[in-house]
């Protein structure tokens, strides 16, 4: 089985973090969300995928690769990487893969996490799988409309709530070659849809109007990473839920209001820190108050109060009393030394 990643995206929502290291390889809790998603499919599936497809883009560098393929290696698995050269839409992503479109596989867009308490069974009449969540208002998602087990329309961002069950991005396809297939007809055929751009929803309804049987899979929870306010939420929820092996870090002579995760080597000194404080590895915390907040690798934070705030990866942050988005490798309030 194969899954498929699509990442070859700027992560323009979550800058300045992205521009650096791609959305799908940040932190949350101390794992990045490739890992996350990997590992949680390893979980619900019967099968566990033992090929990963990642989308990439043209000026993704080696050290983005040997990180995807490190975390496939980990786990059993064979790394590819397709590159999309262009950003035509969700679909023309999907068919970058296209040598790698046979088979089954999963398809998922890496900035949604979500769980599920029990494995999920593939019905074996299912073409297609869709993931779903119920949501009070479906106006602002893709939705499922169903007749009993069985997915009869799919339909963008409906005026009407029709249906509840909101589409959250992750596909199981039992024959990929036949949604290559379909987009390869959609791009033949110049059929762009939302946005001027070629829509996987749209190859997916042409597997559905050609007899396709969909059916869906409802998860528990579903954790959307697109966005700062996003990212900060999932990992509060993560640190609620995920409350083994919190403190891998070293604290001294301070207060630690639960949920924080302190990662390996991290520092924590004359300090209150939490609820909802990710501290990932190597970074350091220092005569700081801090809440609901993101410090990434090697970040450090010294004589601050924080909240809502998330620190890129060896960012230095001094005399603050705010909240603060700061991108990698800045430095504020820091005395600059030649």
């Amino acid at each position: 089985m194969k899954l498929i990643v699509p990442m070859a995206g700027r992560g323009t929502r979550v800058r300045p973090h992205s521009h650096v290291t791609p959305k799908p390889l940040l932190s949350v809790k101390g794992r990045n969300l490739v890992e996350r998603i990997v590992d949680t499919f390893a979980e619900v599936l019967p099968d566990v995928p033992d090929e990963g497809v990642f989308v990439l883009g043209p000026d993704f560098g080696q050290d983005i690769r040997d990180q995807l393929t490190a975390i496939c290696e980990e786990r059993g698995m064979e790394a590819h990487f397709p590159v999309q050269h262009e950003a035509l839409g969700t679909a023309h992503a999907v068919g970058c893969a296209d040598e790698h479109l046979e088979g089954d596989g999963v398809l998922v867009f890496a900035d949604t996490l979500f769980h599920r308490d029990d494995e999920i069974e593939i019905d074996d009449e299912a073409d297609v799988v869709a993931f779903v969540k119920e949501v009070d208002d479906p106006r602002r998602f893709g939705v499922a409309v169903r007749d009993g087990e069985t997915v009869t329309e799919l339909i963008e961002k409906p005026d009407d709530p029709i249906s509840n069950e909101a589409l959250i991005g992750i596909y199981y396809i039992r024959e990929l070659a036949d949604l290559k297939t379909e987009i390869d007809y959609l791009m033949e055929n110049d059929l762009m849809g939302a946005g001027g751009e070629y829509q996987l929803t749209d190859a997916l309804d042409r597997l559905l109007q050609k007899g396709d049987v969909f059916t869906t899979a409802e998860v528990d929870a579903w954790m959307d990473c697109g966005t700062i306010p996003a990212l900060l939420e999932t990992t509060g929820r993560i640190l609620d839920r995920e409350s083994d092996d919190l403190h891998q870090g070293t604290v001294k002579n301070s207060v630690i209001h639960d949920p924080v995760y302190i990662g390996p080597d991290a520092t924590i000194e004359n300090s209150v820190v939490g609820p909802h404080v990710s501290v990932e590895t190597g970074a350091t915390v220092k005569n700081t108050v801090i809440r609901d907040s993101i410090i990434f690798q090697e970040g450090r934070v010294e004589n601050s109060v924080l909240a809502d705030s998330v620190i890129g990866r060896h960012a230095a942050v001094r005399q603050k009393l705010q909240k603060l988005n700061v991108g990698d490798h800045s430095q504020m309030n820091v005395e600059l030394r030649s």
